[in-house]
């Protein structure tokens, strides 16, 4: 999208989550486009699944499976939708989206504001073409959250061709204890027990973890049957931020991450070895970093925040880095780099 500097200022006059809606809602107007081909040396097989290039969009940008084909149609290789919970919930209170410009980074408590799995499985029931994930997550006043996943697997099982499940916002109180590892066992256990024949399951995880943590969801992923670990969500850290916006409460993603959620992902290839597929999220602008994420380990990348200052070409340009940097160093295919810097 060769306009988007040019349109860029208009939208970042608004409020951040009120551009975020205009964006959805001109989306919308447009048909969805063809989806990314194949591309013969970065596809790559996840979990059973045959993705046409390792670049996704995150989950945060589709809330509501409103534009899962449009996004698509610029080039991504998969997208995942949601934060989805059984009950529609408004969020927390606005104003819970800023912009970092001068970092290159978002703040964000949104809450899981979402319109439920209803309303998101009707979207999602029509035909579409290809590979779509669903972030499940659970309701804020939930008196039984892993309730709220087991019914989030069984809803949303039909429409998607993979299932997330997402413990790792710092924006709904409690949520992160489910990574505890006798708490996680048991929401893992109970996830598996209802996935039956159903689509891979994913795990998402916070960057603000110890080793012991570490090690533990690292245990209880592997023990779980989960399919694959997407490695890391937003930040409640706070590195040298130079915005004015940098004192607000929420999770921090976008450059400033890029270092933490790295060395995430070091550490869960260090404790997971090759047992499990990862994927890589926080701090991905360019084809540079998704190249060092894949090298340490990752088959998949994901990115959210980098779309709002790059826009929607972004897709396609890390693409065309990945291919340029498989054939500096070699590689003839993407799966040959995964993991080469890992011990």
């Amino acid at each position: 999208m060769a306009l988007y500097p040019l349109v860029r200022p208009l939208f970042f006059v608004l409020d951040a989550e009120r551009a975020h809606r205009l964006t959805i809602r001109a989306l919308r107007a447009v048909p969805a486009g063809e989806p990314a081909k194949e591309d013969p040396r970065l596809a790559i097989r996840v979990a059973g699944l045959d993705f046409p290039n390792p670049v996704g969009l995150a989950a945060g940008f589709d809330k509501d499976a409103e534009v899962p084909g449009q996004m698509l149609g610029f080039g991504f290789g998969f997208v995942e939708i949601g934060t989805v919970t059984p009950k529609p919930q408004t969020g927390n209170p606005r104003p819970r989206l800023f912009r970092l410009a001068q970092d290159r980074a978002v703040i964000n408590r949104m809450g899981f504001n979402n319109g439920g799995f209803d309303a998101v499985g009707k979207r999602l029931a029509v035909r579409r073409c290809g590979i779509v994930g669903i972030n499940i997550g659970a309701n804020k006043d939930s008196a039984d959250r892993i309730a709220d996943y087991v019914a989030g697997v069984r809803a949303m099982a039909r429409c998607a061709d993979y299932l997330t499940i997402n413990i790792s916002s710092p924006n709904t109180p409690g949520l992160r204890a489910l990574q505890d590892k006798s708490a996680l066992a048991e929401l893992l256990a109970a996830v598996g027990e209802a996935r039956s024949d159903g689509p891979p399951i994913f795990l998402k995880v916070a960057p603000d973890l110890e080793s012991n943590e570490i090690d533990g969801i690292a245990r209880a992923a592997i023990d779980s049957g989960v399919d694959a670990l997407i490695v890391a969500n937003t930040t409640v850290s706070r590195p040298p931020l130079r915005s004015k916006h940098s004192g607000e409460a929420g999770g921090l993603s976008g450059a400033p991450l890029k270092a933490l959620a790295l060395q995430r992902l070091k550490d869960f290839r260090a404790a997971i070895g090759g047992a499990l597929p990862l994927i890589a999220v926080g701090g991905i602008e360019n084809g540079v970093d998704a190249y060092a994420r894949i090298r340490a380990g990752a088959s998949l990348v994901q990115l959210y925040s980098a779309l709002v200052y790059q826009g929607p070409g972004i897709a396609r340009a890390i693409v065309g880095e990945l291919r340029s940097l498989l054939s500096r160093d070699g590689f003839a295919t993407l799966a040959e780099a995964v993991g080469v810097d890992s011990p």
